[in-house]
């Protein structure tokens, strides 16, 4: 038994209500990742983006992401309207949550966060960075900027059941601490958990999500312009590459690309193409922000060096 056990058995666990707080830049990860955070803490409520959330299901609030403008959601995520944050703050003194994990992009957000929802000041501080690597915040980024998928840690038929049910766009599963590689990460990241690694793991469902204000502010581009673009990039990828056609189709959630080529010779075809694809696809999606749903290289003829 733990010593957080002891306490409660004995009646000596804090009065009121114990806030931890989970903060980093936005699009970093912070709601994939909030349910780990949360069991190696014991925390069993969750404050993101505008939701109280306690073991998976939401209890109160409205999600930022069903906001049609940025601004709208950011407000949404602070608890501007009185009614929201009232509600919620009802709904935690109702259920006599112990624990709270708050996720903010900054701990001043955090801070402003619990005032309004009439609790203490986190009593610990955890940043996106201690448990997750620059590759790992790297492709989170990617995944808000570029594809425009948000996460909310509960259950899919906990947001198909209610109003997100228009925005939701998949589930995701994570298994926490399974074996003992990752039981040994988690305790290189937070420390000895108590138990046992089989007591310390668990299923999470995570509900992926496109915002309505991600989809109202979607870009778009001329086909002329992309292709103007594109061949621009390939010119810096290969100069001795050469655009013969490049066609742009209009996909649901971004364009696909099909260009014919011809390279030089001596180059290993599939390599090169793959090479090629993949340079195009970056440099779009790093430059002109937008979704690239695939990349179809036809090789037409091999050029001799000069």
């Amino acid at each position: 038994m733990n010593l957080e056990s002891l306490k409660e058995l004995f009646g000596l666990e804090k009065k009121g209500t114990t806030v931890y707080a989970f903060h980093g830049p936005s699009g970093t990860g912070k709601s994939f990742r909030a349910k780990l955070v949360a069991q190696q803490y014991g925390i069993k409520a969750i404050i993101d983006d505008g939701l109280l959330i306690h073991d998976d299901e939401i209890l109160a609030g409205k999600s930022a992401k069903l906001e049609s403008t940025y601004m709208g959601a950011v407000r949404a995520a602070l608890f501007d309207d009185k009614e929201h944050r009232d509600s919620v703050a009802r709904a935690i003194q109702k259920n006599k949550i112990k624990k709270i994990l708050i996720l903010g992009t900054s701990e001043k957000m955090v801070n402003k966060i619990a005032v309004r929802l009439q609790l203490p000041l986190p009593e610990k501080y955890i940043k996106i960075q201690e448990i997750s690597t620059p590759e790992q915040m790297e492709e989170a980024r990617r995944s808000r900027q570029i594809e425009g998928k948000h996460v909310i840690p509960v259950r899919a038929y906990e947001v198909k059941n209610q109003s997100y049910s228009k925005i939701f766009y998949d589930s995701i599963r994570v298994s926490t601490a399974k074996n003992k590689f990752v039981y040994k990460l988690l305790r290189s990241l937070f420390g000895k958990p108590s138990g046992t690694p089989s007591q310390n793991t668990k299923l999470f469902e995570k509900s992926l999500v496109r915002p309505a204000f991600s989809q109202a502010e979607r870009k778009e581009v001329s086909h002329a312009v992309l292709a103007q673009m594109t061949m621009s990039f390939i010119g810096e990828f290969n100069a001795q590459v050469r655009i013969k056609k490049l066609t742009v189709k209009n996909e649901k959630n971004g364009y696909t690309f099909i260009m014919t080529v011809d390279v030089p010779l001596g180059k290993e075809l599939t390599q090169i193409s793959e090479d090629l694809k993949a340079f195009v696809i970056r440099m779009i999606e790093k430059k002109l922000r937008l979704r690239i749903e695939d990349v179809y290289i036809v090789i037409d003829k091999l050029l001799k060096s000069a």
